[in-house]
């Protein structure tokens, strides 16, 4: 195992470890969909406390194994363009590291306890899909983020599962409303890891970590990064003209400001530079997240 490669305390190694600027990815969903299932008049407050809590333990969960994960297969090493990882960097050993994926999970687990008991058999499948999920991205013999498939599986598992599954546990339904406040979380889920591809193209091609900004380049992981920012801004706008939303909802375009910045990062940067664009677009989705519940919120209290 590396040396460390700077004096650093177990807290501040665990909180390292457990990426912290990466779990906007996983609350804002569960803020918006909580500020949903207010709008529509569902809200449960114990419910979606745990769906909050347990959606930050599987990604830290999430967070760890990817980190070990990672540095078993030699993707991390000394030429890493990102964050100091803390088993690669020998902060943490890959034991501790592992211990911590097991007992993040586990505290998830203990949560969704509690929501099946609140909402029913639909709340195991999507926690035990979530944690496979997490395993699969870069564990065992075939992972899918190592095959160009992380982005479909973002999508679907920080966008739709956890915002839908934020309304479900609360309300016991999946009004329209759920669905097109979920796309955009998982676009700008999805754009997190784009940036995160796109910086990484040098170091993750000769590992042979195939992502679609490997297969087919930086250009094209540009693009696919402007795609998703500007499919996100048309969601709400979706939900508006289809009858599910209201005007209230485009108050998430107040984000536009912080979306563009990060755009022009990602178009004109390329390797480390991007890590700006990396924690940028994280903030960019928890102030979307803020806006657009904040909307959906005015909408109920004028109603």
């Amino acid at each position: 195992m590396n040396q460390p490669t700077q004096s650093v305390s177990p807290v501040r190694a665990w909180i390292l470890g457990a990426r912290p600027r990466t779990l906007p990815a996983s609350a804002s969903p569960i803020i918006l969909g909580t500020a949903v299932a207010f709008t529509l008049g569902g809200f449960r407050w114990l419910p979606a406390l745990a769906a909050f809590f347990g959606g930050i333990l599987i990604q830290i969960g999430a967070n760890f194994c990817n980190d070990l994960f990672d540095y078993e297969k030699g993707v991390d090493n000394e030429e890493r363009l990102g964050p100091t990882r803390v088993t690669q960097s020998g902060m943490l050993s890959p034991r501790q590291v592992r211990n911590g994926t097991i007992v993040a999970f586990g505290l998830a687990a203990l949560l969704g306890i509690y929501l099946t008991y609140a909402a029913g058999w639909p709340v195991i499948a999507i926690g035990v899909l979530s944690i496979l999920a997490a395993l699969g991205y870069v564990g065992g013999p075939h992972p899918y983020g190592y095959s160009g498939f992380g982005e479909l599986f973002v999508f679907i598992f920080f966008g739709l599962a956890a915002l839908c599954g934020t309304v479900y546990v609360q309300m016991l339904s999946l009004p329209a409303l759920a669905w097109w406040a979920a796309l955009p979380m998982g676009f700008l889920s999805t754009a997190v890891l784009v940036v995160n591809n796109l910086r990484d193209i040098p170091t993750d091609l000769p590992t042979g970590k195939k992502t679609l900004a490997v297969r087919f380049g930086d250009q094209f992981a540009r693009r696919e990064y402007l795609a998703l920012i500007i499919l996100s801004y048309l969601a709400p706008l979706g939900a508006l003209i289809s009858g599910a939303g209201s005007a209230w909802g485009l108050l998430a375009w107040l984000s536009l400001p912080v979306a563009i910045q990060q755009i022009r990062i990602v178009w004109k940067e390329s390797g480390r530079p991007l890590n700006a664009a990396l924690g940028g677009t994280g903030k960019l989705e928890l102030i979307f997240a803020l806006c657009y519940a904040a909307g959906l919120i005015l909408q109920r209290v004028f109603a």
